[in-house]
């Protein structure tokens, strides 16, 4: 690769306002003195992922400080398998990955474990666990115990955080309050269990559209309640823009959260919705999210772990994964970052 230093770039060589680069291979300095990558051809920009429009920023390089906290969720490059999902994350200069445990089974967890010590990357979190709302029983004590298994994972990765996805409605119930009291139950007893493994069990609260079939808690404010009777070091909670964008109040409830918050997730909110609304996130930047003003809140919180891009989105999920890092690389720089 040859490196291209000391250089004065027009705006059109550094990706200006049209994202075109220098020649393929090759690496420029913008005039902060920041390196970047460049594309295969001097005039043809930098394309984003899914939009195919031409990259308004250019693409950070391995190195750049600004990368130091990204965090790639294993879903924004559903396509890739976990070997291919680190070796695209040292690749591209990132300082994290978040494993998702299909992609861990798959391969085993002692696999697993000594391909990510040996890449250098962290472990952001853990996704997921939760599900605890069924009522029978047997179905309870299930659940708890894959719970387990999945503290055990994430012991065993050095994750922080295991990502708790509550659950839905029962198959026939209509009882919400029912459901997250078992949510609230099944906490109680994970947390002692957490602890000793020195992971924190992260509440994610969903979008009330998915408080159905998928997450009974809703907003940050239930969140925070379910967490308050535990100590930091065993259940926080888990900021996802996606989830919490709409929320009344938000930002103040983020600042204001300190140590409880255990991770950051970033996407956007896009619309019209797809027929499978589990699709719906967007690359930042390209829906309704004010990230700057979101991301403000979660530094003035006192967070100060990875910042992790989860994405669902069949176009997002068909594109080539290097693509897809190197849109969420640039989006992170210019929408994120800054304001950490």
């Amino acid at each position: 690769m040859s490196v291209q230093q000391n250089v004065e770039l027009s705006p059109d060589a550094r990706g200006g306002a049209s994202g075109a680069t220098l020649s393929e291979g090759s690496v420029g300095v913008d005039r902060a003195g920041v390196a970047f990558a460049a594309d295969a051809v001097a005039d043809t920009p930098s394309l984003d992922v899914p939009s195919g429009l031409a990259a308004r920023v250019p693409t950070p390089l391995p190195g750049d400080p600004r990368l130091a906290r990204l965090s790639l969720n294993q879903r924004t490059t559903a396509n890739w398998t976990l070997r291919e999902a680190i070796d695209g994350s040292v690749a591209a200069g990132l300082g994290a990955i978040g494993v998702w445990r299909e992609p861990l089974a798959d391969v085993g967890l002692d696999t697993a474990a000594g391909w990510i010590a040996d890449s250098g990357l962290r472990v952001s979190s853990i996704c997921r666990g939760g599900f605890f709302t069924v009522i029978d029983p047997a179905a309870r004590r299930a659940a708890h115990d894959e719970n387990l298994r999945a503290l055990d994972e994430a012991a065993a990765l050095n994750a922080p955080t295991l990502v708790l996805v509550p659950g839905g409605l029962p198959e026939g119930s209509k009882d919400l309050v029912g459901a997250r009291t078992r949510a609230a139950e099944a906490i109680a007893e994970l947390a002692p269990e957490a602890r000793a493994r020195g992971v924190v069990l992260g509440i994610e609260p969903m979008n009330p559209i998915f408080a159905a079939d998928r997450g009974v808690v809703s907003t940050l404010g239930q969140a925070l309640a379910l967490a308050e009777p535990f100590a930091p070091e065993e259940v926080g909670v888990v900021v996802d823009t996606f989830h919490l964008w709409w929320e009344p109040g938000v930002l103040e409830l983020v600042a204001g959260a300190g140590e409880r918050i255990v991770s950051y997730q970033v996407c956007d909110w896009i619309t019209p919705l797809p027929a499978d609304t589990l699709l719906s996130r967007g690359m930042m930047g390209d829906g309704h999210i004010d990230f700057p003003a979101f991301t403000r809140a979660v530094a003035a919180s006192g967070y100060a772990g990875d910042v992790e891009v989860e994405i669902f989105h069949a176009d997002v999920w068909a594109a080539p994964g290097a693509e897809v890092v190197a849109t969420m690389a640039r989006r992170y720089a210019e929408l994120v970052e800054p304001w950490l």
